[in-house]
């Protein structure tokens, strides 16, 4: 028998598979049988996830774990902020480690513990790494610019300006008034730009944030290979960065910036150092269900209630507690 853990950052919701557990790891096509089971939202387990968080060996020095991004559609992503502080957590519980590095797809990545958001609402810092704003990091081609930074974008949008960041995920961000954050049109971008289009081959996360105040923002994701999340924390740093340098008399580098989304809210905070960009993404890392099940049941890739073992952590009613009492957590769409 082995352990899953159904998790979250933000309400962004995953399942964390240790590999190093296991009699024999899965394939990549198992990973991915099991991935598009076990989170679908109308017959997965416990309601579906937006993802599977794959626990390996580390890859590079100096890191002691490497995870990677099994999307809720099979695909892979480079990186995901919300899943790292989760499994940041796990392997800190694992290892007895308060600070270390976590192998991902494209650079080794330094988290730490940061203190309790509240009562039973653990708390992690992730490393946002690397960040590029070449079209071909993203890639993206055919809207008349090189790259996107505060840039008219007429292809995509009338009289929205838009930014083009990968960190390394690609990112797509738009600072809007809360009737735009609200209304249709991210819900008619995102599956536009995430199919079969001339300007994004691989697709894109788009973020559409509402400025609240001085270092202060909201932000609803469309997520590749998901589609609307309660969060993104790659898509919240990003934006982050993206407001430092268009918004500089609404925020600056090394200063924190409160991020709410639908699903909560983190801190964020952009750096410049050593002649790179980079963010520190802090947020909740909460764990609310510990699933038992036989390792042959992931190799089939059926995880369901029938053949596992499902209990609660509580850690879910301290995370709604906790975010009940944020002060602009109406302010826009939940």
């Amino acid at each position: 028998m082995v352990q899953l853990l159904k998790v979250h950052g933000s309400q962004n919701c995953f399942f964390i598979l240790d590999q190093t557990k296991l009699k024999q790891e899965l394939s990549d096509d198992e990973l991915r049988q099991l991935t598009t089971q076990i989170t679908d939202q109308e017959t997965g387990l416990l309601g579906g996830a937006d993802g599977v968080l794959v626990v390996n060996h580390p890859i590079r020095k100096g890191a002691v774990a490497q995870m990677r991004v099994i999307n809720a559609d099979g695909s892979e992503a480079s990186m995901c902020g919300n899943g790292l502080r989760t499994v940041a957590r796990y392997v800190a519980e694992r290892d007895h480690l308060t600070d270390f590095k976590v192998d991902t797809m494209n650079a080794g990545l330094q988290v730490r513990k940061e203190a309790d958001f509240a009562d039973h609402v653990p708390a992690f810092a992730v490393e946002i790494s690397p960040v590029r704003f070449n079209k071909e990091a993203l890639p993206f081609d055919h809207l008349g610019h090189d790259r996107l930074l505060g840039t008219m974008v007429p292809e995509l949008a009338p009289q929205l300006t838009f930014s083009a960041i990968a960190v390394p995920n690609p990112h797509l961000i738009s600072f809007v008034s809360q009737k735009v954050i609200e209304g249709p049109l991210l819900g008619k971008l995102g599956p536009y730009l995430n199919g079969d289009n001339p300007y994004f081959s691989d697709g894109v996360n788009i973020n559409f944030a509402q400025i609240l105040g001085p270092n202060k923002l909201f932000v609803r994701t469309f997520e590749r290979g998901v589609g609307f999340t309660n969060a993104c924390g790659t898509g919240m740093s990003a934006t982050t960065l993206a407001f430092v340098l268009l918004h500089g008399d609404q925020a600056a580098f090394d200063e924190p910036v409160t991020v709410y989304n639908p699903g909560g809210m983190v801190k964020t905070i952009a750096h410049f150092t050593d002649g790179r960009y980079w963010v520190e993404l802090v947020g909740n890392a909460t764990f609310t269900h510990q699933i038992t099940v036989a390792e042959e049941a992931l190799h089939r890739g059926q995880v369901t209630a029938d053949n596992s073992q499902v209990s609660s952590t509580g850690e879910q009613e301290a995370y709604e507690q906790f975010i009940q009492d944020l002060p602009t957590f109406n302010l826009s769409v939940k």
